[in-house]
């Protein structure tokens, strides 16, 4: 009676107990011999190996308002690749292994759906990058979420040997700034993208053609965010900083990484800016500064090595580019563009 009277006020245990048998599949898909028995736990087990002196580097993060989008469209394998993919990348930029991933999912209505092509997404991104999907948490809540409104939210865990963490005083005057392309918005600026282009009121024109796009603009908004961990791996002993450009763009987030006393000199024009950028700033009347400082603007990541690594680096990474140049900060900005 009452797993009934649950039922009714919008919780059904009976179908949410069948879900979570099925994730346990998708998470088992993951699994290494690293992941130690643990049904019946409440925690995942993961058997740490390999080094001499590890240091555990961690990240938290979510897809944002892209979710809505992807609820719109009804695709939801896209989101849960980013998911996976945007905690990896930032973990990456301590030069980090991810080990394990835990998932967050909060909902109204219980949509097996919807749930399993999520999902999907989040096996399909760990097994990308080798990582683990050890736990997670799948709530219904119908007080706090209506409709098909619901919350998304990632945790992973990675590794490093403390010789080989990447830290800001790694950076030098004279390095070079080699940026990696993105796939497209990434996870980044939804709410503007979203104010943009009207689409709570008018989720229609999320099939509509522009002639700057190949496709329908919803096809380009839920392009999955890049992964970079399987690209950069190899070069990481090459490089002595590596940014993740995520919100904030350029301006924000490569002096998370950089020396107090240094500044990034970017030359504009140094790399393909995507057309879905010059849509949103053409139907949005927005400024070349609010772009930078809200989207990657077609940059993904920015690693910053010396210049006798520039030459092997390249040739590792075929589709990346030298942006500029570490110099002395002065009195400035950390980030400073130039034509």
């Amino acid at each position: 009676m009452a797993s009934e009277a649950y039922r009714e006020s919008g919780v059904d245990l009976d179908r949410m107990d069948g879900l979570k048998e099925r994730i346990k599949g998708f998470a088992a898909s993951t699994h290494g011999p690293e992941v130690l028995d643990s049904a019946g736990s409440f925690a995942g087990v993961y058997q740490l190996s390999g080094y001499r002196e590890p240091v555990l580097v961690s990240s938290t993060d979510g897809v944002g308002t892209k979710i809505k989008i992807a609820a719109q469209l009804g695709h939801f394998e896209s989101v849960g690749q980013d998911l996976v993919v945007l905690n990896v990348n930032d973990i990456l930029t301590r030069g980090a292994k991810p080990l394990f991933f835990l998932d967050y999912v909060a909902f109204s209505n219980l949509d097996t759906q919807r749930l399993d092509t999520l999902m999907r997404g989040i096996a399909w991104g760990c097994r990308e990058v080798g990582c683990s999907l050890i736990g997670g948490e799948t709530a219904q809540m119908p007080q706090v979420y209506t409709g098909g409104d619901m919350d998304l939210a990632g945790f992973v865990v990675g590794a490093v040997e403390r010789e080989q963490l990447l830290e800001s005083r790694n950076i030098k005057e004279g390095n070079v700034l080699i940026g990696m392309p993105s796939s497209g918005l990434h996870t980044n600026g939804f709410s503007l993208v979203r104010h943009v282009f009207n689409t709570d009121a008018n989720p229609n024109v999320l099939y509509k053609r522009f002639d700057e796009l190949n496709h329908q603009l919803g096809e380009e908004l839920l392009v999955p965010h890049r992964s970079y961990y399987p690209l950069m791996e190899p070069v990481l002993r090459l490089i002595n900083g590596l940014a993740h450009i995520t919100g904030g763009g350029l301006p924000g987030k490569l002096p998370a990484i950089l020396p107090d006393d240094l500044a990034a000199e970017i030359t504009r024009g140094s790399w393909t800016v995507l057309p879905i950028f010059n849509l949103i700033q053409k139907e949005g009347k927005i400024s070349d500064q609010e772009m930078y400082r809200v989207f990657n603007m077609g940059l993904g990541m920015v690693a910053v090595c010396p210049e006798a690594n520039v030459t092997k680096i390249l040739e590792c990474l075929p589709d990346a580019v030298v942006i500029g140049k570490m110099i002395p900060r002065g009195d400035g900005e950390q980030v400073v563009f130039i034509d």
